[in-house]
């Protein structure tokens, strides 16, 4: 899924089929097949999801099934998954993935169940599964087979007040490497509130610190060894911990995307460094509309590249309602829904939406949404979806970075002996594969 010998080049046929198969059925297709039907979703609380399940009376009263909704934080969710898959248990239907995370860890542990032929065959006339991105498609499949159909497009992007840089005479550089006296600029001019902010919390880290990596030129692996402390590596690392440290707000190794977003949302950050898909909730309550523009992180030596993944719906393979649940996932994916998504700032996966007149009026209405749609549009087109190494034990390699830039932010370790220590257990890792 991450990996490109594990990447498949889901043959665009697949999705011809699956027009010709849904022309075929459109007659027998019934929405109701399953009603009474009681699905279970485990739910990670984000914005995707939380924009999702505004819409779970429209699914329930178009197939007649119950939807039940367990939520907790990501890290939670992923426990509760883990023990559930652990245990082979039944009690779970549905559930959000990131590929670019556990996609082939959970492919190879069997965890995921093939949505090939319900694409193929147990779809609606209008589901059109051909219009959906093929780079995120082909991300969410593993060995030619569906694993996970996408629910959105994002990656990290640069939240950043305008008032504050005209007020403290900065602008947005040019290069990565002069984003640190940017920050020096603005924490000289105004102490009270926090120049730059971005994850610090040990698993949750690597998504923002990619792109630091790969614009300084570096990459996670080369020649099945671990690169962090390449030039690159200990370029980015040491920018990345200095920025946080020096420049980010008291206990930042405990941050992820709530208390970022909240952070600056209160007006507390000049610069926040997260993903696309807080757009929602940076702008809840209107305080910061005005006053807030977007951007892709400057380039760097290696140039820019962005990170860029999408959340997929995917079916437990321990499911014993897959069928009903696939009508759940067809659903969620569906253009109607993810029309209803994207005016509440989740980025369609879907050509069709992204292209469409309601979608584009939105985007017109505000500024800062122009801004956000051009800086996604930038990820799509140049953002590569490796966020920690590219390996079956992706979730642990995650860890094994987040740990090296903390060290550093704690001052417990300088670059060179974090990067040292990383590289011995993530080479020990690799050697695994």
């Amino acid at each position: 899924m991450t990996l490109k010998n594990h990447r498949s080049a889901l043959p665009f046929a697949l999705a011809a089929f699956a027009v010709c198969s849904q022309s075929a059925i459109a007659q027998a297709f019934d929405w109701k097949k399953h009603q009474g039907t009681t699905l279970t979703f485990l739910a990670n609380n984000n914005p995707v999801a939380n924009a999702l399940l505004k819409q779970k009376a429209d699914f329930e009263k178009q197939t007649g099934m119950t939807l039940k909704v367990d939520a907790y934080q990501e890290q939670q969710m992923r426990q509760r998954l883990v023990t559930v898959m652990n245990s082979r248990s039944d009690e779970i239907d549905l559930f959000m993935s990131l590929p670019s995370r556990e996609g082939i860890q959970f492919a190879k542990a069997g965890w995921y169940a093939d949505l090939t032929d319900y694409v193929k065959a147990v779809s609606s006339k209008d589901y059109d599964f051909g219009d959906i991105s093929p780079g995120l498609v082909k991300d969410a499949s593993y060995n030619g087979r569906v694993m996970g159909v996408p629910l959105n497009i994002e990656g990290p992007v640069l939240y950043y007040r305008k008032d504050m840089f005209q007020k403290c005479g900065v602008a947005l550089p040019a290069s990565l490497p002069e984003l640190e006296g940017v920050a020096a600029k603005l924490k000289a001019c105004d102490s009270n509130v926090t120049p730059f902010v971005s994850r610090g919390l040990k698993p949750a880290l690597p998504f923002s610190y990619s792109v630091f990596l790969h614009n300084m030129g570096g990459d996670y692996m080369k020649g099945g060894k671990s690169q962090l402390c390449s030039k690159e590596g200990q370029t980015s690392l040491g920018l990345y911990a200095k920025l946080l440290k020096d420049y980010g707000p008291p206990g930042v190794v405990n941050y992820s995307f709530y208390q970022i977003s909240g952070l600056y949302r209160e007006g507390k950050a000049a610069m926040a460094f997260e993903s696309s898909n807080e757009l929602s909730s940076v702008m809840q309550g209107d305080a910061r509309l005005k006053d807030t523009s977007i951007a892709v992180l400057p380039a760097g030596p290696g140039g820019s590249r962005p990170t860029v993944i999408g959340w997929t719906m995917s079916v437990s393979a321990h499911s014993k309602k897959k069928e009903a649940a696939w009508y759940f996932v067809q659903w969620a994916t569906s253009k109607a829904v993810q029309e209803k998504l994207a005016l509440d700032g989740v980025a369609p996966p879907r050509a069709a939406v992204a292209n469409g007149a309601d979608y584009k009026r939105w985007i017109d209405e505000q500024p800062v949404r122009r801004e956000w749609a051009k800086a996604v549009t930038e990820l799509g087109k140049t953002g590569i979806s490796e966020v920690g190494y590219p390996i079956t034990a992706n979730p642990a390699s995650r860890e094994f970075v987040g740990q090296a830039v903390d060290e550093v932010i704690l001052g417990q370790k300088t670059v060179a002996e974090a990067c040292a220590d990383a590289d011995k257990q993530l080479d020990a890792l690799i050697a695994k594969e």
